[in-house]
């Protein structure tokens, strides 16, 4: 193929949460196992700088890249199909994108031009969308456009392909994902909404080249040719997205429509050999057919909204193929639990994870839980505020330090266990100000953390504004706790551990974000192991 880097959009019509991500992962996944160099990228309509700010229940779980980009969880997906980490670079919002056009128009870099969306913001979105290619790195890059055709927001984005599509000429393609709703009264499916989406997508200037339909019968030849007919592609360009048991079936299902072969044909590059997918393959075996099954409580505020801990949930997936389990997740509010009613609760669990969140509601609930499965051995991994709960418990019941808490939920405790980290405390601004991204660890030989990563330094994701306080260090360590992993540059402590329980560990980063289907992250791995002793 030519040197010149290829550009595929993805975008989406009828409705929202089709799965644009999970189309674009696949087809990533499809390219990479041909042989070929792909990363993908989200644009984000909405005028927030980043996700960092938003409530998981207004856009589910933030996304942490190693470089301290808070971005949006398709970032995850794209990370775990692929096994390539993300950047600053793949994740991009209207808020970053008029943030750019507006420094540079305060610095007087239009030359006293009138600054507007054409050409000054789709230019930056062009330009945002052509970084990843410049790199060098990428044969494919992948871009999704977030929202639906028709958003106002979405438009200078739409815009913004309608220009790619004549500067980059042969190298690009657009695929525009819809839906086939299913009639039930009639029996039939139905193509007008697609129909629609599409002429609305000619409206703005866009010709789509291929149609992913989700869908849930599957479509015949009939209503393919009636689609290739009313949306200008061919047939063999109308590609059936049934729905999957899970969204690791997608790049199978994808391969058998060709949706790769196909894209590869439109960029004019010879197609060659299958697709090496037979470690996906195996993976998916494992997961379809383990030969056990593991009952695990996740303790976390947002359970009604399970994509706030998308990240938790697939790690524990990964992780249960690995060890030839299912993983069966109990969703367990926090503010449900008390002292009282913790054991009628747990009860059943093999293993108990509490879950990273900011704020005071629910701690004493995570607390309750933490004292239990402390005391009846229950195996326990605590991420981020999981494992701030820990120290707080541990301080509480063993150290005896009945006011124990963190300055956090508490300011004015007698006993700040865990506290604002110094280079905070003179931070204002929330958005994007906390400790972000991959640091050092440094892990203690003879330690249950140096015993399941197997080396003694790691970099790990982090995405907090409080730590375990220093000051505390000997008194934890002289009644049993070991603070298994300290951060070189600033002695932070960033695992703590019991090595009298059978698997007690909390981790002040978040491992989640680094597992993937090919390398499934060791603490979870070690964790659902414990849980089958």
């Amino acid at each position: 193929m030519s040197q010149a880097t290829k550009y595929i959009f993805v975008t989406g019509g009828v409705t929202s949460s089709l799965g644009k991500g999970i189309i674009s992962a696949s087809l990533a996944k499809l390219l990479q196992a041909r042989g070929y160099t792909v990363t993908i990228q989200k644009l984000d309509p909405y005028i927030n700088v980043d996700p960092g700010t938003l409530n998981p229940y207004e856009h589910g779980e933030c996304y942490v890249t190693d470089d301290g980009a808070e971005t949006d969880l398709d970032l995850g997906h794209y990370e775990r199909f692929l096994n390539v980490p993300t950047s600053q670079a793949n994740n991009v919002t209207t808020g970053r994108i008029y943030q750019s056009v507006i420094e540079k128009e305060r610095k007087g870099e239009f030359l006293g031009k009138t600054v507007q969306v054409i050409p000054h913001i789709t230019d930056e979105i062009k330009n945002r969308i052509k970084q990843l290619g410049k790199t060098g790195q990428f044969q494919f890059v992948i871009t999704e456009i977030g929202g639906t055709v028709g958003d106002i927001e979405s438009l200078p984005y739409i815009e913004a392909v309608r220009q790619l599509r004549w500067e980059l000429e042969h190298d690009c393609t657009v695929i525009h994902l819809t839906l086939i709703p299913y009639l039930s009264t009639t029996g039939e499916l139905k193509t007008k909404p697609t129909q629609h989406s599409v002429k609305l997508l000619l409206e703005y200037g866009v010709q789509p080249d291929i149609l992913v339909c989700r869908t849930e019968h599957p479509i015949t030849k009939d209503i393919r040719r009636k689609l290739a007919l009313f949306c200008n592609v061919n047939a063999e360009s109308v590609i059936e997205a049934m729905d999957a048991k899970t969204i690791y079936e997608v790049p199978l299902l994808m391969e058998k429509e060709k949706l790769d072969v196909t894209v590869l044909k439109k960029l004019g590059i010879t197609v060659t050999d299958e697709p090496k997918l037979e470690n996906w393959r195996n993976f998916l075996n494992h997961f379809h057919h383990p030969h056990g099954e593991v009952k695990i409580g996740l303790i976390g505020k947002y359970v009604e909204l399970k994509d706030s801990y998308k990240s938790i949930s697939e790690a524990f997936i990964h992780a249960g193929a690995l060890n030839d389990c299912k993983v069966k997740v109990e969703w367990i509010h926090s503010e449900s639990l008390t002292e009282d009613n913790v054991s009628e609760k747990l009860k059943g669990l093999k293993g108990v994870l509490v879950a990273p969140g900011f704020g005071n509601r629910g701690i004493e609930g995570k607390i309750a839980a933490i004292k239990y499965v402390r005391e009846h051995n229950i195996p326990f991994l605590g991420i981020c505020l999981g494992m701030q709960c820990a120290v707080i418990e541990f301080a509480r019941n063993v150290l005896h330090l009945k006011d124990a808490h963190s300055r956090e939920m508490n300011p004015a405790t007698s006993s700040p266990v865990i506290d604002l980290l110094e280079n905070q405390k003179s931070i204002s601004q929330l958005g994007g100000t906390m400790r972000l991204g991959a640091y050092n660890c440094e892990l203690e030989d003879g330690t249950l953390a140096r015993q399941i990563y197997g080396t003694t330094k790691i970099q790990e994701r982090h995405r907090h504004r409080y730590e375990f306080n220093n000051e505390y260090k000997k008194q934890f360590e002289e009644v049993g706790m070991v603070l298994s992993g300290i951060n070189p540059e600033g002695g932070l402590v960033e695992i703590i551990e019991i090595p009298t329980h059978p698997f007690f560990i909390g981790v002040q980063f978040h491992p989640e974000y680094k597992s993937t289907v090919e390398n499934p992250h060791p603490l979870f791995v070690s964790f659902i192991r414990a849980t089958l002793i």
